[in-house]
């Protein structure tokens, strides 16, 4: 492959490329509001078929799965693995600029899903034209698997999968995510924390009550809420949940190293998040580390009861609701967790708290020293200045158990993330720069499929 031809058309139709996932950012995509999901998966389709893709739009019981497949030279496979839903937009206010209305700003692109996950999407697509426009074919066999559901938890991605193993089968598989760390160190991150989401729903009465009739007689919906979300974990930060722990796998001596290998993260964070200090006394950097990814999790994410508009308002709230997250690690599964959080509200008396299952993934990893890792890194090694840091496990959470069980592949990243994209919050941008790295990074990657066996 002549890669600097491949690099020169990269650097040279960067706005091109700019303005093509200006346009996909452009489209709104929540898949927590059912909000333009079938118009995104059209436009995703469109993306891939003017690139010599067989397309297909393949339904699933919620958002369709943009399937896209391309032969190359080689006969070895790389899957990509991206989404096109992304998280709501809210709290509009704190938005610089509309959401979805993509914006320029100092070298970044500000628009929802921009970081999370279009951008690399598109990014990805930027570099197959450049292999293309430069030697007519792609190295390897390419398959796009872009689903909708990814921000609400993958929900019906694991019977899709299992489906279609045949379909969807490959050798390696790029994630959606990847990038650079806080100090521009290129990283690949080749393991994700499982995860367990839930709403608890709290109902006392049919209706709201006035506070000084009802505020000494009838039940209270918040504080019933509140008593049961108390008793999930203690003030040391222990889950409560009965065996909660008995699955839990810790670091291998291997992971231990590589995480020690990291840069140092105390100062930054409590500097960036303006805190004093950690929780359970943490005091050293790998201690940080390891507690940061092999440690689960129970956190209230979202508590809603009562009135909460301007001014005061004397009621007894009916119900009360509240959105948990519950990060696991290796081998701990959400179908178990939900049992162990009934049992438990059970057993202390909250048999009427409804819990409702919103989605979640078992954890799952790739040997940091796989060969497919390896390739990743090296890839990176003309890319960017700084040599690759493999991360052996990240405290988010994805379907890459899904693509582990059922197609057996290697998982490795790529992308345009650093420390200052914002994913899920306000303000989302990409560097335009780092853009550019990612897609080279990705030519290279393909590149390197070609020889892989």
């Amino acid at each position: 492959m002549n890669i600097q031809a491949v690099d020169r058309y990269i650097e040279e139709k960067l706005n091109e490329s700019i303005e093509e996932l200006s346009r996909l950012c452009a489209q709104p995509s929540v898949a927590a509001q059912n909000l333009g999901i079938d118009a995104c998966a059209d436009l995703v389709a469109e993306r891939l078929k003017e690139r010599g893709f067989e397309v297909q739009i393949l339904p699933t019981e919620g958002s369709p799965v943009v399937f896209g497949e391309r032969k190359g030279k080689m006969d070895s496979t790389l899957i990509v693995y991206d989404h096109y839903d992304v998280q709501p937009p809210e709290p509009l206010d704190l938005w610089k600029s509309p959401p979805f209305e993509p914006t320029l700003r100092d070298g970044r692109l500000y628009a929802r899903g921009v970081a999370d996950n279009k951008g690399n999407f598109i990014e990805r697509l930027h570099a197959i034209d450049a292999i293309l426009e430069a030697e007519g074919e792609l190295p390897c066999n390419v398959k796009f698997v872009v689903e909708g559901e990814e921000e609400i938890g993958s929900v019906h991605l694991e019977p899709f999968v299992k489906a279609h193993q045949e379909l969807l089968s490959g050798d390696v598989c790029v994630w959606e995510i990847g990038g650079v760390d806080h100090e521009n160190t290129p990283i690949q991150m080749v393991g994700m924390r499982g995860i367990c989401y839930v709403e608890l729903h709290a109902r006392t009465a049919n209706q709201d009550i006035h506070s000084g009739t009802g505020g000494s007689i009838f039940p209270n919906a918040a504080w019933w809420l509140v008593w049961a979300l108390s008793s999930l974990k203690d003030k040391d930060e222990n889950i409560l949940l009965p065996s909660f722990y008995e699955d839990v796998v810790p670091p291998t001596e291997r992971e231990k190293e590589l995480l020690a290998q990291g840069p140092e993260m105390m100062a930054f964070y409590k500097e960036k998040y303006d805190l004093d200090g950690f929780l359970k006394g943490i005091n050293y950097e790998l201690e940080l580390a390891i507690e940061g990814v092999y440690e689960p999790t129970c956190t209230i994410c979202g508590l809603t009861a009562g009135y909460q508009g301007e001014g005061s308002k004397t009621v007894l709230p009916a119900e009360a609701r509240a959105k948990v997250d519950f990060r696991l690690v290796p081998n701990q599964m959400p179908e178990k967790v939900l049992s162990q959080l009934r049992a438990h509200l059970d057993a202390h008396g909250f048999e009427d708290i409804k819990i409702v299952n919103l989605g979640g993934n078992p954890p799952a990893k790739t040997d940091p020293d796989h060969p497919a890792v390896q390739m990743a890194v090296e890839a990176a090694k003309d890319v960017y200045e700084k040599p690759t840091r493999v991360i052996p496990m990240v405290g988010g959470s994805g379907p890459n158990f899904i693509f582990q069980r059922y197609l057996g592949v290697p998982i490795i990243s790529s992308g345009a993330g650093d420390s200052e994209t914002r994913a899920h919050a306000p303000n989302e941008s990409i560097s335009l720069d780092l853009y550019v790295k990612g897609a080279k990074h990705f030519a290279r990657l393909l590149k390197l499929m070609g020889e892989y066996n």
